[in-house]
């Protein structure tokens, strides 16, 4: 089973990422990404992101560039057709983490 993590933003809607499985093919979807640590205390989010496909893993660069400084980083991914939905969605969670790698 995948795990859920649900993400507030500073809007205060929701959003609903799932990990994945960086070995195993992903859909060539437009999706948000975040980059983050989990624990037992929630996710500490790293990095915020969007592509227009999912399967060509652009998003792997910032997570390499994550784990050279966040040893445990993982990538969370929640699927978005429409680049307008992604980059306010995107927004709203940078303005809500602040994330370290998204300067």
């Amino acid at each position: 089973m995948t795990r859920k993590i649900d993400l507030a933003g500073a809007s205060g809607a929701h959003y609903r990422y799932a990990a994945i499985d960086e070995e195993r093919f992903l859909p060539p979807a437009g999706a948000n990404y975040v980059i983050a640590e989990l624990s037992e205390e929630g996710a500490n989010i790293i990095f915020a992101g969007e592509t227009d496909n999912l399967a060509n893993q652009t998003w792997r660069a910032d997570l390499d560039r994550a784990r050279r400084r966040y040893n445990a980083a993982t990538v969370l991914t929640r699927l978005n057709v429409t680049r307008a939905v992604r980059e306010a969605e995107r927004q709203d969670l940078i303005e809500h983490y602040h994330p370290p790698l998204n300067g």
